[in-house]
């Protein structure tokens, strides 16, 4: 049987907040599905309801046709998650940090150094496996911890925001990993649209915890990428309200949404105005901007679906 993820009418409150609203969504097969929607939207909601450390509010997650509610170990026993972004203990070294888990997870002894090896070997950290993870960078890190999502021979992952915080080779490793598991069904969160389109071959949105579209990246680029022209720009420090609103003032652009913390997406009209010029004039604002990336087809379709941020 292949590998499956399932909301049926997945909803979770807090309070009078609702973070998801009757959310459907069914993923089979061995790809990668990223999940994608402005902060707040209920992608991180999601993923620890189907991880089983939150309960929903009503509706069913079932991992691989096992309800999580009712059997977490039986629906979990085929799925390794990384949410958010966890620490390891500084003194401990890989391969101590990964033998604690896989005494934790019931890894047969037999076994243990074979697969603490085997996930070493896959996210390159080998030659690194017997140094103390105090003195590591946040991609190797990061590198470790997803090596700990690959102990138990998984084919369910689930991944929130991988990359997040990393430096551009940081990000580079964490993709170039993720590609590799294209084996299994791997579900990523991410604000980075061209990640998901490099490492994705399926696009999920969501936005004030519903579901907007469900389909292959080629089919949602074709379907909701309108015409004009688009921008991602990062900026050196945390994008705040009245920056965003300062950009969506300059004379052609359509909408500004973040993406994350320290980018925007500006849509702009090609008639009204240039990409080098549209450069020019957010360099002005004199506001730290400190990269201009063309925007994919997949950042258009999501300007057209996200329509703004909570």
């Amino acid at each position: 049987m292949a590998p499956s993820i399932e909301a049926r009418q997945l909803s979770k409150n807090y309070g009078r907040f609702t973070a998801l609203s009757s959310l459907d969504l069914k993923i089979q097969g061995t790809k990668c599905v990223g999940f994608l929607g402005p902060n707040g939207a209920g992608k991180t909601t999601t993923m620890k309801i189907l991880t089983g450390l939150i309960r929903a509010t009503k509706g069913t997650a079932l991992i691989n046709g096992v309800d999580v509610s009712k059997d977490k170990k039986g629906a979990l026993a085929s799925c390794s998650t990384l949410i958010e972004t966890p620490e390891i203990y500084p003194s401990l070294t890989p391969k101590e940090a990964l033998s604690m888990l896989c005494e934790i997870r019931g890894v047969p002894k037999e076994e243990k150094n074979k697969r603490i090896d085997e996930a070493l070997a896959r996210v390159k950290m080998t030659e690194w496996e017997g140094k103390k993870v105090g003195g590591f960078s946040k991609g190797m890190k990061q590198r470790v911890n997803i090596a700990s999502t690959l102990l138990s021979d998984p084919e369910v992952i689930i991944l929130d925001e991988p990359s997040t915080g990393l430096d551009p080779r940081g990000m580079s490793e964490v993709r170039d990993i993720v590609m590799s598991l294209k084996d299994r069904l791997v579900f990523m969160s991410s604000h980075l649209l061209a990640e998901v389109t490099e490492v994705c071959q399926e696009v999920a949105m969501i936005d004030h915890g519903k579901l907007l579209v469900y389909d292959t990246i080629e089919n949602v680029t074709a379907k909701f990428a309108g015409g004009g022209g688009a921008i991602e720009v990062g900026f050196a420090g945390a994008v705040e309200e009245p920056l965003r609103l300062r950009v969506s003032k300059i004379p052609g652009v359509l909408s500004v949404t973040k993406s994350n913390d320290r980018h925007l997406i500006v849509k702009f009209d090609n008639a009204a105005v240039t990409q080098d010029r549209l450069f020019e004039l957010v360099a002005g604002l004199k506001a730290g901007a400190l990269s201009f990336t063309p925007a994919s087809g997949l950042e258009d379709a999501y300007l057209s679906l996200i329509k703004e941020t909570l």
